[in-house]
């Protein structure tokens, strides 16, 4: 392939809180990502081979590493990313976490498994599955979490015996050398882990030449990807949009619900696949929870962040970003919504909008519909909980979903009626840490999942051997064919299954 960056590009990378350029990254052509991919693949069979303790051990370095070096890797993700520390601590520890979580647990997931058949016609055989790893796995992350979403992606594939090549966003790529950087002064064997940086020519590359791609962003690029991964079949797994949604139930306590509701809004800016995007508020309460949430709203600070506890929303990281959040507020107000807080994109220098609440919204509007991904919250009245699953599931998407009540066992039943990949109850995102539970999009929202079992088993190929550890010179049902050997063979199969039927075969 020669198609791609010319040799020599470069990207800047700007501080979206100020503008500032704050670095480099080469423009990565075709043929290098191609040349990468090549030296992962031959890198790949001795990481393969490495048991389980030397893998995790070469983890426990590179956890090491994180923690000694958080401070540098929190500074990178907020001057990239214009976003809070406390939202960058988040990322930190999502990754040492899942250093210890993926080395301890891989082994058991990954493990041989026995497997055991009543059907006598196969008696006499050991059978067990095993797992292989796949090969070279590309990771195309996004820019609204530089590690978590990226780097955290190529734990669970290098613990499944692969070899990763990373494509982060052009955007935020500085975080992401930060750990091919970490690879390198933790000794870990040459060419396991490499970053690619580039634009979409360089993860088009990439797509054409891994053994697997997991892919984060947006629905749009996410069909593209699978598109060419089916062409060369090659498995693929996406987690792309959300428009996750909020219930509040008349028996909330509103206090946790207002809580629950902004940090699940807010957070990061509202940048996140899991922000909530749309609540849905049972009309008994309706009135009372929005007039605490008003109030509270109104305490959010946003800004350029300046160290802990300096501002709870910052800058809007992805530059068209900022038209969607303004044209969805715009279309809103057009349809009859009301702004009781925000509204604006900021002055100044940096790109920031105004953390912002609307009410007297419906389903006309982009806001209710659209992912806006931004530091936007539209709020509903709804007649009942009936009312609220029915729109709720009104979407496209399918990602994930909160509800907020405090008769559990009603909240779970409604749950489950829910069309989203995960709901959480009395609680909004804290599910992405708990790594034992899978997490994955229905409808547009993608294919696959992260975490548990499932999200390192999609990294492996999955291989069945049976072996007949009695064998004889010629079994009954071999060629040529004996008339007698079929008709026992019916006649054992009436008795299992026929349920004393009988029939005759001449």
């Amino acid at each position: 392939m020669t198609d791609g960056a010319p040799a020599g590009a470069r990207i800047a990378v700007d501080n979206p809180a100020t503008g500032e350029v704050v670095g480099h990254v080469p423009d990565t052509s075709a043929d290098e990502v191609a040349g990468a991919v090549a030296r992962a693949r031959r890198a790949q069979r001795d990481w393969a081979e490495l048991d389980a303790r030397s893998r995790a051990e070469f983890f426990a370095r590179g956890r090491r590493w994180l923690m000694a070096h958080r401070q540098e890797i929190v500074d990178s993700l907020v001057e990239e990313n214009g976003k809070a520390q406390e939202d960058a601590i988040v990322e930190i520890v999502y990754c040492a976490s899942a250093f210890a979580y993926w080395a301890k647990q891989a082994p058991r997931l990954l493990a041989r498994t026995r497997m055991r058949t009543l059907s006598p016609f196969v008696l006499g055989r050991a059978m067990y599955t095993r797992r292989v790893p796949i090969g070279v796995v590309g990771v195309i992350g996004p820019w609204n979490n530089p590690l978590l979403n990226s780097f955290g992606d190529a734990i669970p594939a290098l613990a499944a015996g692969n070899t990763v090549v990373l494509k982060p966003s052009e955007h935020t790529p500085l975080t992401a050398l930060l750990m091919e950087r970490m690879a390198r002064e933790c000794g870990w064997p040459k060419d396991v882990f490499q970053v690619v940086t580039g634009a979409g020519a360089t993860g088009r590359a990439l797509v054409d030449t891994a053994d697997f791609v997991m892919f984060t962003g947006s629905t749009r690029t996410g069909r593209l990807v699978a598109a060419r991964a089916g062409e060369r079949l090659i498995p693929c797994s996406l987690e792309l949009g959300g428009k996750d949604a909020l219930l509040v139930l008349s028996d909330a306590s509103l206090e946790r619900a207002v809580n629950v509701t902004i940090q699940g809004a807010l957070s990061n800016g509202g940048q996140m696949c899991t922000s909530v995007e749309r609540v849905y508020v049972e009309e008994a309460v309706y009135d009372a929870y929005l007039d605490l949430l008003h109030e509270r709203f109104r305490q959010v600070t946003s800004g350029r962040p300046a160290g802990l506890g300096s501002t709870d929303v910052g800058a809007v990281t992805f530059p068209p970003q900022l038209a969607v959040i303004e044209d969805h507020v715009q279309d809103a107000l057009s349809k009859g919504a009301r702004v009781l807080v925000g509204g604006h994109a900021a002055p100044g220098p940096g790109r920031f909008f105004e953390p912002t609440l609307l009410v007297d919204v419906d389903h006309t509007m982009k806001c209710m519909r659209e992912e806006t991904f931004g530091p936007t919250l539209p709020v509903m009245k709804v007649a009942d909980a009936e009312e609220a699953v029915r729109l709720v599931n009104d979407s496209d998407y399918g990602l994930q979903a909160t509800i907020v009540g405090s008769d559990t066992r009603r909240a779970r039943r409604l749950a489950e009626r829910i069309e989203a990949g995960c709901v959480t109850i009395n609680d909004a995102q804290t599910n992405y840490m708990a790594l034992g539970l899978p997490m994955g999009g229905w409808k547009d929202s993608g294919l696959g999942v992260r975490h548990g079992a499932e999200g390192i088993r999609k990294y492996t190929r999955l291989q069945s051997v049976s072996t007949n550890r009695f064998p004889m010179r010629r079994d009954p049902h071999m060629i040529p064919y004996e008339p007698s050997g079929y008709r026992l063979m019916l006649r054992l199969a009436d008795v299992l299954y026929g349920a004393g039927l009988r029939g005759r075969t001449k």
